[in-house]
């Protein structure tokens, strides 16, 4: 190392004089130099500064030291610079670097472990919102928005002896009811192909449907997105809007809650109706899965015919234009000078239909009762089945009636043109028969009569059993409002009485 000299101002030529330095100061400031350069290099910053800075309260940060990364979406953007107790809470410091930046009012913060059997733990930061206010250097985010995790020996002190033997009891719980095979009471109340299956079983058969099911909610779910974009948006306005003239009219709104009220009350008056109508929903909701599942097999061809009728509704406009003269002369048509004179004819008639109307409204009645007294008894009497004994047919008695009637024409068979009889009432015989005073009913003075009759065989008996008294006559009294005559009653079992008559 040399060291220039400058000597005299009598000469123009300069004169270098080369000097040796102390080698122990250029040793020292050598180090002194290479020691700011590695500071630099590794701190990257000016001493005594410092860079955005935010602090946090946590529950506890003992987790937490100096140094301690401090992360957005995996990707480092500060470090923990100092922590301090305060009262049962720690407040964290951390320099934030730029790229970290901006931070907002509404961010959060949770203490993570890199490591799943926990250590080397960082500050998992959320900036927030961008709706929010931004947080300057020294903010202090508070408590409610910071989380710790969870400690293994916090979940097993949470594990406690009673816990422990619930879960067992649970577990096996759990195992019994999917391997439980069902009874036959318990699979009466099951659909047809769930029944006889064990739980996990009947899961299996769910997870096989979940497709078909998570393919209609996806549907369902695009659907209630609208089909333009702004749908949604459209609709919250819609709400809005009526929400404010619901307000407006709160007076109208009162009344109605009360009159819905007295809607529900009725409605609850109705629950068997309602028990019985849902307990249709299961098959109801069958037959629609099988309608949808149609209905979307049909799909391409309602395309088809969708893209096979756009040329015609571009037709539509001319259709439009080349109908309007035909509409110009049906309005002469519906004129004074033609149909409007037939109106004004109708119009004169309309008090003599009213009157006709009128009329009916008697034989509605009339007509109402004899479908009362149809539904009420006629039919239901019409539809037992008349038990016999071993003469028992097993058919309702209507079909029993009109198996007669076939009878009879049967029997009224008689080979010439004399027209049909039936021969049963011309059989001759040694034998008599003749009933009980009775009375035949539209014939007067008929009560206490006897009916006679012959018969070809001796006969054995009267089955059922031949009533004491006859059965009561009532014309008066409405039809629908008497009993259904009991036809498998007391008097109807038994074998023949063995009376002649």
């Amino acid at each position: 190392m040399s060291r220039l000299r400058f000597w005299g101002r009598r000469s123009r030529v300069p004169v270098v004089e080369l000097t040796r330095s102390n080698p122990v100061r250029f040793g020292i400031g050598l180090l002194i130099v290479i020691a700011i350069v590695v500071y630099f290099g590794f701190t990257k910053k000016v001493p005594y500064t410092h860079g955005y800075r935010i602090n946090a309260v946590f529950s506890s940060a003992q987790d937490i030291a100096p140094k301690s990364p401090v992360k957005t979406a995996g990707v480092v953007i500060g470090a923990v610079t100092s922590f301090k107790r305060e009262g049962k809470a720690s407040i964290v410091t951390m320099e934030i670097s730029n790229k970290g930046l901006p931070i907002h009012k509404d961010a959060e913060l949770k203490i993570r472990p890199r490591l799943f059997l926990e250590g080397n733990w960082y500050v998992e930061l959320r900036p927030g919102t961008p709706s929010s206010p931004t947080l300057s250097s020294g903010a202090t985010i508070p408590i409610s928005q910071t989380a710790i995790p969870v400690q293994i020996d916090q979940v097993l002190d949470a594990l406690n002896t009673d816990t422990r033997a619930n879960l067992q009891n649970f577990l096996i719980g759990y195992g019994e009811a999917l391997m439980h095979r069902p009874t036959a009471a318990e699979d009466a109340t099951q659909e047809p192909e769930a029944r006889g299956l064990t739980g996990a079983e009947a899961l299996k058969q769910v997870a096989l449907h979940s497709p078909g099911a998570l393919r209609g909610a996806a549907v369902v779910q695009q659907a209630l997105g609208g089909v333009e974009t702004h749908d949604i948006s459209k609709l919250i306005s819609g709400i809005r809007r009526l929400t404010v003239q619901l307000n407006l009219h709160d007076e109208v709104l009162g009344e109605w809650v009360d009159h819905f009220d007295h809607f529900f009350e009725e409605f609850s008056n109705q629950t068997h109706s309602l028990e019985a109508a849902v307990s249709l929903l299961p098959s109801a909701v069958h037959s629609a899965s099988s309608a949808f599942a149609e209905l979307n097999r049909a799909a391409p061809e309602l395309e088809s015919f969708a893209k096979a009728l756009t040329p015609g509704v571009k037709q539509t406009r001319s259709t439009i234009a080349a109908a309007l003269p035909w509409i110009k002369q049906v309005k002469k048509t519906l004129g004074p000078e033609e149909l409007g004179g037939v109106a004004k004819s109708l119009n004169e008639a309309t008090p003599t239909l009213a009157g006709l109307i009128g009329g009916q409204k008697e034989f509605f009645k009339q007509n109402n009762e004899f479908s009362q007294c149809l539904t009420k008894v006629f039919y239901p009497a019409g539809n037992v089945r008349i038990q016999d004994g071993k003469s028992t047919s097993g058919s309702k008695a209507y079909m029993e009636f009109w198996y007669t009637m076939v009878g009879l024409a049967g029997i009224g068979q008689n080979f010439d043109g004399n027209g049909y009889f039936p021969r049963f009432l011309a059989t001759g015989g040694g034998d008599t028969l003749v009933s009980r005073p009775t009375s035949v009913v539209g014939i007067a003075n008929s009560t206490g009569n006897k009916l006679i009759a012959h018969a070809a065989l001796k006969p054995e008996g009267t089955s059922p059993s031949f009533p004491a008294s006859e059965p009561p006559y009532k014309p008066m009294v409405p039809c629908d409002t008497q009993q259904v005559p009991n036809i498998n009653g007391p008097l109807s079992h038994g074998e023949a009485d063995g009376t002649p008559e």
